[in-house]
């Protein structure tokens, strides 16, 4: 499937009233991250989604508002409104809306007016699981249940997640999390070490099988004489993956194995919050914090890797990621820190939206076409007045991503029936 410069467009720009922003608005997708706005009339947040800014906070009874970043009235910025007795207020003129958007309060009219009843503002629902909170952008008549996953159903001790500014479209963010080739060159950081699983075969074979949620691919590596490593990941659609890590690098379980994943949200169309996610494969394995600010810190994103007070990282494109060209040599094959940062160099590096009229594809970009194909036809439904795939939370409830060592000749989707189903619920 060549993709024209026309296709591109559609493909990338989700602002309102845009195919792909009609698109993401039919789902429920993350907001901020519920530390964010941790307790009731904390200050308010800023929030900016599929190319709208918004301003979301927590009321006095711990309810989640999402509204328009400016007040109905002279479009004065609510982030600098007082959050206060269930409602955040206007500081410019004091009038005052609770987290559905009504006016409960306009203290510049006579106290027996009846104005504040023709005024509103916009406003989002929310739903506030497993450390995020989730909003629903779309038709209110179409509006899905909320999310059921089963990272969501994971208890507290058990699961984490966390967020990453990434200044580049959602979709080459995308494209980067659902490629397994690049993981053999961008992430091997031992280069003097050949027995990494994933280094043993550079060159994976891959096989996508679409699905009622999107589609799961299977990556197949030969790795030994009669040995397969195969991973299983899962896409969900609007924007999600995940993959299961219970094999090691070294082929070894982890000492923490885990369904790791990634939720790309639109900011705008050169803007992005990468939602990384991590649960545990089941029980025997919690997470502690010591665990996750070292795992974060590997990725490239723990607390000293972001600009203070924000979810934007220091090694960053104006200095070139902190690269040091003596690493890249000797140790890692980027020569850049962090697992997460060496993807956004490459992602970032290709510039705010790629040019996808001028690639050259080749057989491991498989799952790249697919998921073009997939939010091709999605869009075409939404249009058409169809339901797109993966609104119905049951279809991805016993959903999970997986690897294993195998047997050389293992038919994949056999595997899958035990390997990626859900162990908590």
């Amino acid at each position: 499937m060549r993709i024209t410069p026309e296709l591109n467009e559609r493909l990338t720009r989700v602002g309102p009233g845009t195919p792909m922003g009609e698109l993401f608005r039919r789902y429920w997708i993350p907001a901020c991250l519920s530390e964010e706005i941790p307790e009731p009339d904390c200050p308010p947040i800023r929030v900016r989604l599929l190319g709208e800014d918004l301003v979301a906070f927590r009321d006095s009874a711990g309810s989640i508002g999402l509204l328009d970043a400016y007040c109905p009235h002279r479009k004065a910025p609510m982030f600098f409104g007082r959050n206060e007795e269930c409602g955040l207020r206007c500081v410019y003129h004091g009038w005052k809306f609770d987290t559905l958007g009504t006016c409960v309060d306009v203290p510049t009219e006579q106290p027996d007016s009846k104005f504040r009843f023709r005024v509103n503002m916009k406003a989002y629902p929310t739903y506030e699981a497993g450390g995020i909170v989730w909003t629903y952008m779309g038709p209110q008549q179409l509006t899905p249940p909320v999310p059921d996953q089963e990272w969501l159903r994971a208890p507290a001790t058990h699961r984490r997640v966390s967020k990453t500014g990434e200044h580049c479209n959602f979709l080459q963010a995308i494209e980067g999390g659902i490629d397994t080739a690049h993981s053999s060159f961008a992430h091997n950081n031992d280069l003097e070490n050949p027995r990494l699983l994933r280094n043993l075969d550079r060159h994976p074979r891959l096989d996508v099988d679409f699905t009622d949620y999107g589609f799961r691919y299977a990556s197949l590596r030969n790795v030994g004489n009669d040995t397969t490593y195969l991973r299983i990941y899962q896409y969900l659609m609007p924007a999600q993956q995940c993959r299961g890590f219970f094999v090691g690098l070294d082929g070894r379980q982890p000492e923490l194995p885990g369904v790791f994943g990634h939720i790309w949200v639109p900011i705008d169309d050169e803007h992005t919050y990468v939602y990384n996610t991590l649960y545990s494969m089941d029980d025997r394995f919690p997470i502690t914090d010591e665990w996750w600010e070292e795992h974060e810190s590997e990725m490239g994103r723990g607390k000293d890797e972001n600009i203070p007070g924000s979810y934007w990282l220091i090694r960053n494109q104006s200095n070139d990621y902190l690269i040091d060209r003596e690493v890249q040599r000797t140790k890692t094959f980027t020569g850049i820190q962090g697992v997460n940062t060496q993807d956004f160099a490459l992602q970032e590096g290709m510039g705010p939206i790629v040019d996808r009229s001028s690639e050259a594809l080749g057989s491991t970009d498989r799952a790249v076409l697919a998921c073009r194909r997939l939010l091709l036809r999605a869009m075409d439904d939404v249009e058409a007045g169809r339901t797109p795939p993966g609104t119905d939370p049951e279809a991805v409830a016993e959903v999970r991503g997986a690897d294993a060592l195998v047997p050389h000749g293992t038919d994949w989707k056999d595997a899958a029936k035990t390997m990626t189903l859900a162990y908590w619920h």
